[in-house]
């Protein structure tokens, strides 16, 4: 009885440890808004960086995964961000790529850091688009700038001496 007892204590106490480590993958990704300048049909590239540009570099990269905790293979993510000037190219895609990820559900997309702009954050765009799926519309914002954003929403940073780096996890129904 007392072993029994002891294997009833010790499962108890380990179903809060496994719930907390698949937590990540139950907090679906909050939508947010789409905003006046996304415009279809982004050119499939992976970097977005503008040679002239005296914005910082950044490397953003991350996972998308469903709520299963199972990398989602094939999902399209639409990035859109305004130019240092706080403008978006509506003629043409600068700013603007596609970038889809490996079988283990990984992306990377390089580019320029964004300024903050009319009263808005600094922030990135962005679109998922799962084989088969629901598009998920959202925005990406930088640690210390989201002003009232969903916490949800901001990225993990690290500063390297030739370029900013971030990460997201994106979850999907």
């Amino acid at each position: 009885m007392k072993n029994k007892r002891r294997t009833i204590l010790l499962a108890a106490l380990a179903l809060p440890f496994a719930a907390r480590g698949q937590q990540k993958c139950i907090d679906i990704t909050p939508e947010d808004i789409e905003g006046p300048f996304y415009k279809a049909g982004a050119p499939a590239r992976a970097s977005l960086i503008d040679p002239v540009s005296k914005a910082e570099k950044l490397v953003l990269s991350g996972s998308v995964s469903g709520t299963d905790c199972r990398p989602l293979a094939g999902v399209a993510l639409d990035f859109w961000h305004a130019d240092e000037r706080g403008e978006y190219d509506n003629a043409g895609y600068r700013y603007r790529g596609l970038v889809r990820t490996d079988a283990q559900g990984r992306y990377r997309l390089e580019t320029n850091l964004p300024p903050p702009y009319s009263g808005r954050p600094r922030h990135i765009h962005v679109k998922l688009l799962p084989p088969g799926g629901k598009v998920l519309t959202t925005q990406l914002y930088f640690p210390g700038e989201s002003r009232g954003a969903d916490r949800a929403l901001v990225m993990k940073m690290e500063r390297r001496p030739e370029e900013r780096t971030a990460t997201y996890d994106f979850v999907l129904r």
